[in-house]
């Protein structure tokens, strides 16, 4: 049994709120404390309140002793089986003044009173917020939540890594400087970008025309038969009669000897050169390079190629360019050996198009991209008939799984045990 003396005007619900102990006997309090002293009694059971909601029903608890204007120790029983409040409940309703006008003495744990004046501000305000708080955390935790902070997260490293082309927060490493890589290109709106989008292909047919008359005199398309262009660009007539006037090298004929025919659509696109040495021996030692693969093998592709054609400027001051070279902050190291070729109205195009520089650069890039990708138009015809099958395939397999399982899913199964048969 705990000795506990008690002073202050709200002594009763602090006893409710401290009561730890199932027998309490409390000396030296007045009348009007008595009724909260004996309630600091507490039980493993469920604690009460002996003289508030339990009267009407369950009576109060009992108490027994000698008179307290006497001096006489009295001992109180709390009854067990009202519940009653919480300690931080109790504590909540109080003033902070209450918490300071309490004394208690012997041997009942002083941490208790210290932990309560600590946290009533605390506690008082909570129950005011809970409504909030309770939202605020079921929207938080929901799975929506979650869902549209993920996709926020992906959408976002996605924007950026298109429109800077590397993924953020993670360091690139190259082993050539930004001078000596060369000015990274825009991204142009190509016709062909996008997921359901063909190539031009009267924009490749120019560019062919392009590349015939300019750029053939120094670069080589080694992969490119004139069999590819039928049906793309040009007509079976029209590859034909462009094949035979370009003489190819055959042979050997019965004599043994190698004789010169006109081409056949069979036959891949005439080199300037017949050699890499001769090449190089034309160009100042540089070799100009085979433009079959040259979208795939540049970074930024059609970007760059547009860019490079277009990009020839004249030299920063401080810039020393070598004798024979020019200047293009588009091509690694900034001094590139092909003079610049493109200007306006050195092309005129057979359907009225007029002949631009920037014009003749798209054209030209567009037909090198197709160049690169004879089959992109197909794969993306194949890509999206294999996207509609699987589809439906989808819709199919998952109509028939809950059609075959509908009766398993929905059965019901009841288990009637035997009866107990008659003993005679």
């Amino acid at each position: 049994m705990v000795e506990t003396k008690v002073e202050g005007s709200h002594g009763e619900e602090m006893a409710w709120a401290l009561g730890t102990r199932p027998h309490v006997t409390v000396t030296s309090v007045t009348q009007s404390a008595f009724n909260w002293a004996a309630a600091i009694g507490q039980a493993e059971s469920p604690r009460v309140d002996p003289g508030r909601d339990c009267d009407e029903h369950h009576g109060r608890g009992g108490v027994t002793g000698s008179s307290l204007e006497n001096g006489g120790r009295l001992a109180f029983t709390p009854p067990r089986r009202c519940p009653q409040p919480t300690a931080r409940k109790m504590l909540s309703r109080l003033p902070a003044s209450s918490l300071k006008s309490l004394r208690l003495s012997g041997n009942a744990p002083s941490s208790l009173l210290n932990n309560a004046a600590r946290n009533v501000a605390r506690v008082r305000y909570s129950s005011s917020n809970a409504g909030a708080s309770s939202g605020a955390k079921s929207f938080l935790d929901s799975r929506a939540t979650l869902a549209s902070a993920t996709l926020f997260a992906v959408g976002s490293v996605a924007w950026y890594t298109h429109l800077y082309g590397s993924l953020p927060f993670v360091g690139e490493v190259f082993a050539n400087s930004p001078a000596e890589e060369g000015l990274h290109p825009p991204s142009y709106p190509w016709s062909h970008n996008g997921w359901l989008d063909s190539f031009d292909h009267a924009s490749i047919r120019r560019g062919y025309q392009v590349y015939r008359e300019v750029c053939a005199a120094c670069h080589s398309l080694d992969r490119i038969a004139w069999r590819n262009l039928v049906g793309v660009s040009h007509t079976v007539d029209e590859a034909k009669a462009m094949a035979e006037e370009v003489e190819y090298t055959d042979g050997p004929d019965d004599q043994g000897e190698m004789f010169q025919r006109p081409g056949k659509l069979s036959d891949y696109l005439p080199p300037p050169y017949p050699n890499e040495e001769a090449a190089r021996a034309s160009n100042q030692g540089a070799l100009p390079p085979d433009l079959s693969l040259i979208i795939k093998a540049r970074h930024g592709g059609p970007d760059y190629i547009f860019s490079l054609l277009t990009g020839y400027v004249d030299p920063p001051a401080g810039f020393e360019i070598r004798e024979g070279m020019n200047y293009n902050p588009y091509f690694p190291g900034n001094a590139i050996g092909m003079a610049r070729v493109l200007f306006d109205g050195v092309v005129e195009y057979e359907d009225g198009t007029p002949g631009t520089t920037s014009q003749m650069a798209k054209d030209v890039a567009t037909f090198l991209n197709w160049a690169a990708e004879p089959e992109f138009d197909e794969r993306k015809k194949t890509g999206l008939k294999a996207v509609i099958l699987f589809s439906a395939l989808t819709a199919i397999s998952l109509y028939v799984k809950r059609f075959k399982w509908s009766v398993i899913k929905s059965r019901k199964i009841i288990y009637n045990p035997p009866a107990d048969k008659p003993h005679h």
